[in-house]
């Protein structure tokens, strides 16, 4: 009995399935980093943007919450990984050793977060407050000690923006940038980045929960 041959994909389907792959990537990727987002809140210059003036790499995602700015901003200024976590995944960052359980009330002791104090993504990585603005706005970038950067790029900032909206609603916008110089890093990055987009959708969620049941 004669063995059939394996049939031998053309050239041109391969360079087909090439390019829509390629052409799906890049749609999720943009679609992860802009989740939520309106044009105009990507367009938008929000606090923070200074500090990494020629980013990279650029994620604005945003939701909407049924609570005053007033409301949310206790829930970011406890913030960490020695505190009240992250609001995201637990169970994930937990299996990656960060050891973080979310708070579900507002911590007094956690609640007089200053410019240039340390917000600690995990044991050995810190971010520090570059400006805090009362129930507007709150931007973290990477800090002297421990030093981020085998994780982070030295031009980093992570911004939470708080725009009211309607009579009693939010706008939370959170923006990462991303600024490096090394040749060769943009893979690894945009890995980052999509990782964060997973916890960024959620840590909205969790925020947006949590505010709008006080």
């Amino acid at each position: 009995m004669a063995l059939s041959t394996p049939r031998r994909r053309s050239p041109l389907r391969t360079l087909a399935f090439a390019v829509g792959a390629a052409f799906a990537i890049s749609r999720a990727d943009k679609w992860q980093r802009s989740m939520g987002s309106t044009p105009a809140e990507r367009d938008a210059t929000l606090p923070g943007d200074n500090l990494v003036p020629a980013p990279r790499l650029e994620s604005t995602r945003a939701i909407g919450v049924g609570a005053p700015p007033q409301a949310i901003w206790p829930w970011l200024l406890q913030m960490g990984q020695d505190k009240a976590g992250f609001y995201s995944i637990d169970r994930l960052e937990r299996m990656i050793g960060l050891g973080i359980v979310s708070a579900d009330e507002i911590v007094p002791e956690w609640q007089n977060l200053a410019v240039g104090d340390p917000v600690r993504l995990g044991p050995d990585v810190e971010l520090r407050a570059a400006i805090v603005e009362e129930s507007r706005a709150l931007v973290l970038t990477p800090g002297d000690a421990p030093s981020p950067s085998k994780l982070l790029p030295t031009e980093f900032s992570w911004a939470f923006i708080l725009e009211p909206e309607g009579v009693a609603g939010t706008r939370l916008v959170i923006r990462e940038r991303y600024g490096w110089t090394a040749p060769g890093l943009a893979p690894w990055f945009r890995l980052v980045a999509a990782a964060s987009g997973l916890m960024t959708a959620a840590m909205m969620r969790g925020i947006r929960r949590r505010a709008e049941r006080r």
